[in-house]
Formats: structure tokens, C-alpha cells, sequence
């Protein structure tokens, strides 16, 4: 079921992050972005963007969500610089592709070093894994063909 709403699912882990029924620390938010910790990291640095419209996953993302994405980055990029991540070259940002969210809420990983990863982060995040796909390749596909492959 594609759902699009206005956060506040009950079931919705990330829902319930962003209306503050968690303990969870919120590292920077505006209206529609929020950034917290990884409760597992795959890298030194690893935080998730979460958007508080509800979205299934980066599958239901359409050509008109590209500001969202761009956004989502841009909040990424911010928390990596806040936290002196000095060689931006080194970070891995995407999602996971379904059926291998953990969470069916929209999140986009942002991961450094990339280079210092172990194992089996590289097997969830690195760049031969079916199970996460690029923010770059993300906004390409949105762009290109308005939906995520």
C-alpha cells in the first residue's frame, strides 16, 4: 500500500520520531526534513534525512520529488560538515531498495568514511550490493524517467 501522508502512523517508526514520541536525539530538522543517528551504523558517521511526509520508500518517489531528494542531500551534507567530515569524497549516500528497508519509511542514508566500512556494511551500503541504491542514481532515474527502477 503506497501511502503519502502527513506523519503521525502509529506503526511508522520514523512517524513517530518525527512527532517527537521517541527519545530519539534529532541532530537538525526544518518543516519537512529531519536528521537523527543510525541506531546500527555501518560506518564511524552514519545518519539518516527522513522526511516527515510519510513515504513508503525511495520506489514511490516520483519525477516531482526531485527538490525532495535534493533536499534530503543537502540535509545530509550539512550533518557530515557539522560533524568535520573533511574528505566529502569518502561518504556513500542512497537507500535501501525494497523489500531490504528495515524501515518502510523513506531515509537516506549518509555514510563516512566509506573507506573504513567493514564487511558487512560494504554488503548493505557498498557499490555492488543490489540492496542500496545511489542518491545520484536515484535523482538520475527521477529525472530521466520519473520513477526509481
Amino acid at each position: 500500500m503506497e501511502t503519502r501522508d502527513a506523519c503521525g502512523r502509529e506503526d511508522c517508526l520514523f512517524c513517530r520520531i518525527a512527532d517527537h514520541q521517541t527519545d530519539t536525539e534529532i541532530l537538525l530538522s526544518d518543516d519537512e526534513l529531519l536528521c537523527f543517528r543510525d541506531t546500527k551504523p555501518g560506518a564511524t558517521h552514519h545518519y539518516l534525512v527522513v522526511p516527515r511526509t510519510h513515504i513508503d520508500n525511495c520506489k514511490r518517489l516520483q519525477g516531482d520529488d526531485v527538490s525532495l531528494v535534493e533536499r534530503m542531500v543537502e540535509m545530509g551534507w550539512s550533518i557530515l560538515k557539522k560533524n568535520k567530515i573533511s574528505d566529502l569524497e569518502d561518504v556513500r549516500m542512497g537507500f535501501h531498495v525494497p523489500p531490504f528497508s528495515s524501515v518502510p519509511h523513506l531515509h537516506l542514508h549518509a555514510l563516512a568514511p566509506a573507506s573504513e566500512m567493514s564487511f558487512a556494511s560494504l554488503r548493505r551500503y557498498g557499490p555492488q550490493t543490489h540492496w542500496f541504491i545511489t542518491v545520484d542514481k536515484v535523482l538520475s532515474q527521477l529525472k530521466t524517467r520519473g520513477k526509481v527502477k
